[in-house]
């Protein structure tokens, strides 16, 4: 009995002694792989659904990066300088339009194309002033004189042959151009000339001579499609004429649309820092790729706050070739269209689609119209492919060369239909719109009558069609909008002119009237509505559900 208790205590032992080892042993192993993860400097962290991120970058490794990127991209990055002539321009009187801001000055978006690059410190007007006396050094220096303007910008090489890409802004009016190359002494100063700009986009396509000692170094364009919020990103550029300046930050956004910008024009936001001298340079990747033209800032003390704005840079790719080739212009399709640049659901389910781009007008003479299509219909394809928003359909139609077709999938009154257009050169198809302004935006001595939603109307004179280029005996005029209305949430303006709400034609005070008095509490509400005189003007829609 004795003997068979001391067998079983000692297979008892045994097995303790070998789980103790096995415990030893799991431990020993770990702590090896943990030294050995430590020493190479590698740390995991979980994402939100519990998946191992990307191995972080220590400090250290993070500043070689960048120490890297700024040796690759900065001895590609040039110091612009122009000169002009000033030149009295009569200062304009234009009310701001739907979606501008008349507040004194205090517009964070205000002329930064003239104001906050290129080194041109304009005074403390509003949006619209154009005294601009040339740059002042924030060091005390004056930064021109003796009657000509002086300003800065940077650029970025992209063809070793001398082809340099900046922005439009920067070299717009100037006399002279002139170019210091990375590690040049500053009395040396290479003429450029303009190759071809680019407006719809603020990009301008300039050339020096090589010099003959060096060659010149070329950026890379990289692919700004593959960017993704929160990579980190370095700008370089002269800002203050503080040459070859580098600043580091991540990509803040992407698509971003300005207040008051053009249809190409959609920016990388950044909060790498950006000031005047900036503009034109590079926005460049941890692969030492450039990925946008910095162009633009927000901010409200002429400086630096955090919101910067650079143009992607595979749309500076397709305006580089096009203006360094052919006839040096950049060609985009266009089939006569106009849409509303914002989307809104409550459009689409007044005019009976679930997706597309409702059209509020059609150019007469144009490929749509002479393909059928009118306004208030909505284009839901292209070539078969979905159309989503406005943004995807100029990007389809303007990447088409002129003279080539399109197959377009509309919905009319419900009804789907088919058509094929022939893209025509956006430039010829809208080159008859200028800046025309007009100071008379006083409603007539008619008294108008109040009505319903917190808006006042009145009949559109012949007179008033003719200057605004719509047709006699249309719409009715905003005369009059009630702050805290329904209609100043919509931000209806006096000045637009009223054609339908709810697809139903408004010709009358009394047509006005009739027809909000049917709205209720919960109904969308779309207003046709056109703005702007002559050739300027244009069909939007606004709309908003009624509270």
């Amino acid at each position: 009995m004795n003997s068979r208790f001391g067998a079983l205590m000692s297979r008892m032992r045994t097995q303790r002694a070998l789980s103790t080892l096995a415990i030893l042993l799991t431990l020993a192993v770990g702590i090896l792989i943990g030294t050995v993860l430590s020493r190479g400097k590698v740390r995991g962290y979980s994402g939100p659904d519990g998946s191992l991120l990307p191995a972080m970058q220590t400090p250290q490794q993070l500043s070689n990066t960048f120490g890297q990127v700024a040796t690759a991209i900065e001895p590609a990055v040039v110091n612009v300088s122009t000169e002009s002539t000033p030149k009295v321009r009569r200062r304009s009187n234009r009310a701001p339009g739907r979606g501008q801001r008349d507040n004194g000055g205090d517009d964070p978006f205000q002329d930064f194309f003239d104001r906050f690059f290129g080194g041109q410190q304009g005074g403390q007007g509003g949006p619209g002033d154009d005294d601009d006396q040339g740059p002042q050094s924030p060091f005390g220096g004056p930064g021109g004189g003796g009657g000509r303007q002086r300003s800065l910008g940077s650029g970025v090489i992209l063809n070793a042959n001398g082809y340099i890409m900046t922005n439009f802004h920067v070299v717009d009016k100037a006399d002279r151009i002139r170019v210091k190359l990375y590690d040049e002494p500053a009395t040396v100063l290479h003429d450029a000339k303009i190759i071809g700009v680019d407006t719809e986009t603020d990009l301008a396509l300039i050339k020096i001579d090589p010099p003959k000692d060096r060659p010149l170094v070329a950026a890379r364009l990289g692919d700004s499609d593959k960017m993704s919020v929160g990579d980190w990103v370095l700008a370089i550029g002269s800002p203050f004429d503080l040459e070859a300046t580098v600043t580091a930050g991540i990509v803040s956004a992407k698509g971003r649309n300005l207040p008051g910008g053009r249809q190409f024009q959609s920016f990388i936001q950044t909060d790498a820092a950006i000031n005047p001298g900036n503009s034109g340079g590079p926005l460049v990747s941890m692969n030492a790729e450039v990925i946008g033209i910095n162009t633009a800032i927000y901010t409200q003390s002429f400086g630096y706050q955090g919101v910067g704005f650079a143009m992607p840079s595979n749309v500076v790719r397709d305006v580089y070739e096009q203006l360094r080739t052919g006839d040096h212009k950049v060609a985009r399709g266009s089939i006569g269209v106009e849409f509303s640049a914002v989307p809104n659901p409550a459009v689409l389910r007044i005019y009976g689609a679930k997706n597309g781009v409702p059209i509020t007008n059609v150019r007469p003479e144009s490929p749509a119209a002479k393909a059928g299509l009118q306004g208030e219909d909505t284009i839901t394809a292209v070539n078969g492919k979905p159309i989503k928003s406005g943004e995807e359909l100029v990007s389809l139609i303007s990447a088409t060369h002129p003279g080539n077709k399109l197959n377009l999938t509309y919905l009319r009154n419900g009804q789907e239909k088919q058509a094929t257009v022939v893209v025509a050169d956006r430039a010829k198809l809208f080159g008859d719109r200028t800046d025309q302004n007009s100071n008379d935006d006083t409603p007539d001595d008619s008294q108008p009558m109040p009505t319903k939603l917190g808006v006042t109307v009145k009949a559109v004179s012949p007179e008033m069609a003719e200057r605004m280029g719509t047709a006699e005996g249309k719409g009715v005029q905003v005369v009059d909008v009630k702050p805290g209305s329904f209609a100043d949430d919509l931000q209806l303006q006096p000045g637009l002119i009223i054609l339908k709400i709810n697809k139903q034609p408004v010709n009358s005070e009394e047509d006005f009237r009739k027809i909000t008095s049917q709205l209720k509490s919960g109904q969308d509400v779309v207003f046709l509505v056109h703005s702007g005189r002559g050739a300027t003007g244009g069909n939007s829609f606004i709309s908003g559900t009624l509270p």
